[in-house]
């Protein structure tokens, strides 16, 4: 299930109020205007008093206020004629300063929020692009349980009774951090970046066959949870007999699964008698630590075998 969120000037006023002393100067008629979802980049949402990029939001600083101040009022209204045209979302002005009363009443006619913040623009406008950009970012929801082993964000997955909840339970018991448990909430936050965390109904809760909820919190303390952590790595639990466990058994090329448009590494595990999987989790992912650092063991084997190869041939 994937989406992309709508985020309103209302929300985005709210939950930056106490951040950057906001409060309304005009135009609140329009605070249910929206910021688009359509994969633009945080700088492209958010910026300097800027007329070749009227969609975002545009705050003014001082300069920009001085250069707007500057023009009669004819040709300031023909400015904001072409940022509403553009589809201006909202106006912040910046560092405390007093717009002029054409532009209040220009936002209170047209509905275009204006909003007005003691905190200087450079300011405002990385905290609102940091803001924005993770308020939008393209998420998924993937079943399986997600988990902190050793600094890497690793996704369990695989079919229903497989033993994913269980096998995260020993990985916490062994000291490692649960992120959630059967429904993990996935943000494509920057480039190359993919994180993951909790719905807010699932926090902190594990479901374990023949033991029901439990809360790791609780059970094993603050150490053994975590809000977010990046997705790192895919650990597929198949069974022993299924068609992909019966793939070659060394593969010749890293296996990648596509979330959100990024290939993250995956390795297929799979379940029987007496494997412990545990283990076998950490080792993927102290090789994929390895990976990660440009250390390749089977290429490395490879080559060592070509050396033997070449060499008995002589």
């Amino acid at each position: 299930m994937t989406g992309l969120p709508v985020l309103t000037i209302r929300t985005l006023a709210d939950e930056n109020a106490s951040k950057l002393s906001l409060r309304w100067l005009g135009g609140e008629a329009g605070d249910q205007r929206t910021l688009g979802n359509d994969y633009l980049a945080p700088s492209d949402r958010v910026g300097h008093l800027n007329l070749i990029h009227p969609s975002r939001i545009q705050v003014f600083g001082q300069r920009e206020m001085l250069y707007f101040s500057r023009f009669d009022v004819n040709r300031r209204q023909h400015h904001l004629d072409d940022l509403v045209t553009g589809g201006v979302p909202a106006i912040v002005i910046a560092d405390a300063l007093v717009p002029p009363a054409d532009l209040i009443q220009f936002c209170d006619d047209h509905e275009v929020p204006l909003l007005s913040t003691p905190v200087q623009a450079a300011e405002v406008i990385d905290i609102l692009r940091l803001y924005v950009g993770r308020a939008l970012a393209p998420t998924v929801t993937m079943h399986g349980v997600f988990i902190d082993v050793l600094g890497l964000g690793v996704l369990i997955a695989g079919e229903s009774g497989l033993g994913k909840s269980e096998l995260a339970l020993e990985l916490v018991s062994r000291g490692h951090g649960l992120v959630a448990d059967d429904a993990v909430d996935f943000s494509h936050v920057a480039p190359g970046i993919i994180d993951g965390h909790c719905p807010p109904l699932l926090q902190n809760i594990l479901e374990v066959r023949g033991l029901g909820l439990l809360d790791v919190r609780t059970i094993f303390g603050e150490s053994s949870v975590r809000r977010k952590m990046r997705l790192r790595l895919i650990v597929q639990l198949v069974r022993a007999l299924s068609e992909e466990a019966q793939r070659e058994r060394l593969p010749l090329q890293d296996t990648t699964q596509e979330v959100l448009g990024l290939p993250i590494r995956k390795v297929v595990l799979p379940v029987a008698a007496g494997r412990n999987l545990a283990v076998l989790v950490e080792a993927a992912v102290r090789n994929t630590i390895l990976q990660l650092r440009g250390i390749d063991t089977l290429a490395d084997f490879m080559e060592r075998q070509q050396q033997a190869i070449q060499k008995n041939a002589l």
